[in-house]
């Protein structure tokens, strides 16, 4: 090898990678240890002969060179591999290449156990390693595992001889280039797994199939495919897990019997001739490539793709709810999958309410649609029909990343029995059980957050007392609909009590949920954001939409906002919505608050400055059982931002909607829900004004005429009237 050109070559790879849009992660490089070693990885795409040689530099500080099917060096590119490194797997002096400079140290290597790229990813048949490529199967190769056995057997060997046979150590050091066996007695070979793992997968047109398509006429169609799928990996901004695995010391695997009388024989023999303890050398062979293949297959980093494709696979009707797929993937994401040994993409890290709710990262969406545009599933409304013979049909092996990557998402996580055995388990659980096991953790979780909030931010002669600001739920006489209710600013979910109560006699479920924040004290209140009154509202929706059929959105002041905002976001998924009292923007507020127009001003540089959250204005409370005494500016702040942030958002309003509203209302004035109201893209939608002089229209004097409207809204959605 010429190191001028490897490490010249190495800048061209280090641009490339630069001008990639890929997202690399490096995981474990830590447990790459000192020493020689081969690293044995999964093969997918050519990328990971490009970038992983830069990458594995990075970690090493040594020249890392690897192996490469015959067929590609041909032309330029032949020239371009030689200079980074890479050998023919045909050259005839490959395994004495490897061997001497993994015992000089002057490289370590890149070996691909697979053979090949399998595009298919289908590494496991019949529980055995098994390679699917274009011409048929084969097992794992254990070049890898002979290579390092080798490696370490004259490492050993030089070490056995060095005193009793100095002439024939000296000849052996001659034939491997050892200028001093001090280094080289003092070294160890090591086997150290990698995986690489790509999350999103997509084939598609990108710069690289452009570009080829432009200046090569009659590009052949592997190449293509390989542009398409490789040049989206590298151009569209691709997450590469890339991750190490625990060395495996090869040494260890050198105590045998047989193999240590051939290390220590005072027998000379050449690099190639055949030794007695070949037979032990290739069993050996073999149990180590079964443990590394283990090992690399399982760090994959598992992804929504993942998930979403095996439940699908594994599910055993033919058809199933959009809904229900959702479901079961999020079961999935609760399962600790961590826990088992597994390793998880970022994405997985963070909260998955959003499958449950609006799918607001696309995960569902992004998925589903690959699979309908690939011919793998039928979506009517609701309902996604399985085409079976899509999962289980031999597809062109060099066109399958294009023509079905949903079975190549599934195919990559086959090797995870964990995971197999808990994605079937979800697969097959009847629907009704899969319900129960979204709700009732979620209403405990809820319960368990109020508690703990209310511990940690009470105030004595302050807080209310403790059941005012749990959330609760209301049995309904059957699953067919149920209601979120939700509360206002300040206030707690026994401001909806009377509301819920009237209702849930009239045979519905319903659940209010409580706003982080409220229910303990104005201190919970001012260190919160409207992205947790959010997600409160998200988990209620979970909720109740996994106890009943139906569901219809509501809320008071601030909560029927919330409400709007969620019914926008889940679209089909609310049955209708209900609006009592929602204000518009802040200046609806205004008249709440101090009446000189001086106080006023004050207040709104206060919300707009950075030391709202340690500021606190009287409040004097509708309902003094229920709200605050205190209102935090940044409340008041995060109210403008939430308002400002939904009213877009209006016009995505598709159900049924009901607007109540009273027209001597103190706080919110009947202009701002007027302009809601006309905003909201409801083709049917109501908007009905009493005359009460109060905001809290659900609550005191006449509030029943309120709950009847209400009430004769959902049952219109139900059925019951006409």
């Amino acid at each position: 090898m010429n190191p001028f050109a490897y490490r010249t070559t190495g800048l061209a790879i280090k641009s490339l990678s630069h001008l990639s849009r890929a997202r690399v992660a490096l995981h474990g490089q830590e447990r790459v240890p000192k020493g020689s070693n081969i690293f044995v990885i999964n093969h997918f795409t050519r990328v990971e002969t490009l970038l992983l040689p830069y990458h594995i530099n990075q970690v090493t500080h040594k020249p890392t060179w690897s192996l490469a099917d015959a067929s590609l060096f041909k032309g330029a590119l032949g020239s371009f591999l030689d200079q980074l490194g890479v050998i023919s797997t045909q050259d005839p002096d490959r395994d004495l290449l490897i061997v001497k400079s993994l015992l000089t140290g002057e490289a370590d290597w890149i070996i691909f156990p697979e053979g090949r790229m399998v595009k298919s990813k289908k590494i496991v048949d019949k529980g055995r390693f098994m390679i699917s490529y274009a011409g048929g199967k084969h097992p794992p190769h254990t070049g890898a595992a002979t290579l390092a056995l080798r490696t370490e057997f004259y490492r050993q060997r030089l070490t056995a001889i060095a005193e009793v046979m100095p002439e024939e150590a000296r000849r052996l050091m001659e034939g491997f280039g050892i200028e001093d066996p001090a280094p080289v007695i003092a070294g160890a070979t090591s086997i150290v797994p990698v995986n690489v793992t790509f999350y999103p997968m997509r084939a598609k047109e990108n710069l690289a199939s452009e570009l080829a398509g432009n200046w090569i006429e009659n590009l052949p169609e592997r190449a293509l495919e390989e542009l398409m799928t490789e040049g989206t990996l590298l151009f569209a901004g691709a997450d590469v897990d890339i991750r190490f695995g625990d060395p495996i010391p090869i040494a260890d695997y050198l105590k045998t019997s047989a193999i240590a009388r051939d290390i220590a024989t005072r027998r000379s023999f050449d690099f190639d001739d055949p030794i007695p303890a070949k037979r032990a050398l290739r069993k050996t062979a073999l149990a180590m490539m079964k443990r590394y293949m283990t090992a690399i297959y399982s760090m994959t980093a598992i992804n929504f793709d993942h998930l979403f494709a095996s439940v699908l696979k594994l599910h055993p009707g033919k058809t199933m709810d959009e809904y229900d797929l959702r479901r079961r993937v999020y079961l999935a994401t609760q399962e600790q999958l961590d826990q088992m040994g597994l390793y998880l993409h970022t994405s997985l890290n963070e909260s998955h309410l959003h499958l449950l709710t609006d799918d607001r990262f696309g995960r569902f969406k992004e998925f589903i649609t690959l699979a309908e545009e690939k011919g793998v599933v039928k979506r009517e409304g609701h309902r996604i029909i399985k085409i079976p013979h899509r999962f289980a049909s031999a597809l062109d092996f060099h066109r399958i990343r294009i023509d079905n990557p949903i079975s190549v998402m599934a195919n990559e996580v086959e090797p995870l029995a964990p995971l197999q055995k808990t994605l079937r388990r979800l697969a097959w659980t009847p629907r009704f059980r899969l319900r129960s096991r979204i709700f009732s953790p979620l209403i405990e979780a809820a319960l368990e957050e109020y508690k703990a909030d209310y511990r940690s931010f009470f105030v004595a002669d302050e807080s209310r007392e403790e059941h005012i600001g749990r959330p609760f739920l209301i049995r309904g006489k059957s699953n067919r609909m149920g209601v979120l209710l939700v509360h206002g600013y300040m206030a707690a979910p026994f401001e909806v009590a009377r509301l819920a109560l009237y209702l849930g006699r009239q045979g519905y479920w319903v659940y209010a949920p409580r706003l982080r924040g409220h229910g303990t004290s104005p201190e919970d209140l001012a260190i919160r954001r409207h992205a947790d009154w959010i997600r409160s509202v998200d988990e209620g929706f979970a909720i109740i939409r996994n106890i009943c059929k139906k569901v219809v959105l509501g809320g008071f002041s601030t909560g029927a906002v919330l409400a709007l905002d969620l019914t926008a976001r889940v679209g089909k998924e609310a049955t209708g919505v209900f609006a009592v009292s929602p204000p518009r923007r802040l200046q609806d507020l205004s008249a709440s608050y101090s009446a000189p127009s001086e106080a006023w001003q004050w207040l709104k540089r206060m919300v707009s400055g950075k030391e709202a959250q340690n500021v606190f204005i009287e409040n004097t409370p509708e309902n003094p059982h229920i709200g605050y005494c205190r209102n935090p500016v940044s409340g008041i702040r995060e109210v403008e931002a939430l308002m400002e942030a939904i009213e877009p958002r209006f016009a995505d309003v598709a159900p049924p909607a009901l607007v109540i509203h009273t027209t001597r209302d103190p706080l919110a004035d009947t202009s701002g829900s007027r302009r809601i109201f006309d905003q909201l893209g409801s083709e049917d939608k109501r908007y009905v004004l009493f005359d009460f002089r109060r905001h809290c229209i659900i609550l005191g004097d006449h509030s029943d005429r309120v709950h009847r409207v209400i009430g004769d809204f959902i049952a219109c959605l139900k059925g019951d009237r006409i």
